[in-house]
C-alpha cells in the first residue's frame, strides 16, 4: 500500500467525491475486508458495497488482498491501494490553475494556483517513476515560524527572497551537460488550527481559526 497516491483521471477522481465509496475506502485503508464485513461496518446491503467496490477497483482505487472460503461461499478480500489519495488539477484538466496567468507574490489565490501545479507535477513525475520502476529525487522542507509582528514578517519574506535567489544564481548552470531542470516552491501562510474540542461559545471570526506563518519549502524534479 503506498503511503499517498495521486488521482489524475476525471473519473476516478468522482468515484472518490461518492459519499459511501470515500467510507468505504477509509475502511479499507485500515486493513483488507470482504464486502459482508463491509456491509456490517457502513450500514449497506453486501449488494450495494459489492457495486461501489467493483466501481473503486476498475480506477484502481482498491485492490484484491486475498480470498477466504466463508461455508459454500468464497469471499474476496479488497483493500485500498493506498492510505490517503490527491486528486490532481489533471482530474479537471480544462480549468486547471495556471500560476502563468498572472503573478503576484502576495496573492494567496496565485500561490493556491502554484501550489495545484505542484500537486499536478510530483504526481505526474511519480507515475512517470513508478512505470519506469526508477526512484524519483525530491526534497521538502516544513516548518513553523512566529512573527512578532507584521513588519518582521516583511523583512522575513525580503530576507528569504534574497538567500534563495543567491543560491539559485549560484548553483543554476544553463549549460551544464548532463545537467536537469528543477522547479523550486516557497510558500509562506497563516497557520491553519486544527479543530479542538468544543468549549463556550463559538469563534465569532474566521481569524479565530487562524495563527502564524510557516514557511515550507519544496523542490520537485
Amino acid at each position: 500500500m503506498l503511503d499517498v497516491s495521486v488521482i489524475e483521471d476525471s473519473a476516478a477522481a468522482a468515484a472518490t467525491l461518492d459519499p459511501v465509496r470515500a467510507r468505504l475506502l477509509a475502511e479499507l485503508a485500515q486493513g483488507p475486508a470482504s464486502a459482508a464485513m463491509l456491509a456490517a461496518r457502513v450500514g449497506l446491503p453486501r449488494q450495494k458495497v459489492n457495486y461501489h467496490l467493483r466501481t473503486l477497483e476498475a480506477h484502481g482505487l482498491v485492490e484484491l488482498a486475498g480470498e477466504r472460503r466463508k461455508g459454500n461461499v468464497t469471499e474476496r478480500l479488497m483493500r485500498a491501494t493506498a492510505a490517503s489519495y490527491v486528486i490532481s488539477p489533471l482530474a479537471l484538466a480544462a480549468v486547471q490553475p495556471d500560476p502563468g496567468r498572472f503573478r503576484d507574490q502576495l496573492s494567496a489565490r496565485w500561490l493556491l494556483a502554484v501550489a495545484a501545479r505542484l500537486v499536478r507535477d510530483v504526481g505526474t513525475l511519480i507515475t512517470g517513476a513508478a512505470r519506469a520502476r526508477k526512484r524519483l529525487a525530491t526534497y521538502a522542507l516544513d516548518g513553523e515560524v512566529r512573527f512578532a509582528s507584521a513588519a518582521d514578517r516583511a523583512a522575513f519574506v525580503e530576507e528569504l527572497t534574497r538567500g534563495v535567489s543567491a543560491l539559485v544564481a549560484k548553483y543554476h548552470d544553463a549549460d551544464g551537460e548532463g545537467g536537469r531542470e528543477h522547479r523550486i516552491v516557497v510558500a509562506l501562510h497563516p497557520t491553519v488550527k486544527e479543530p479542538g474540542p468544543v468549549s463556550g461559545p463559538p469563534a465569532e471570526s474566521p481569524a479565530a481559526v487562524a495563527g502564524e506563518a510557516p514557511a515550507a519549502v519544496e523542490e520537485s524534479p
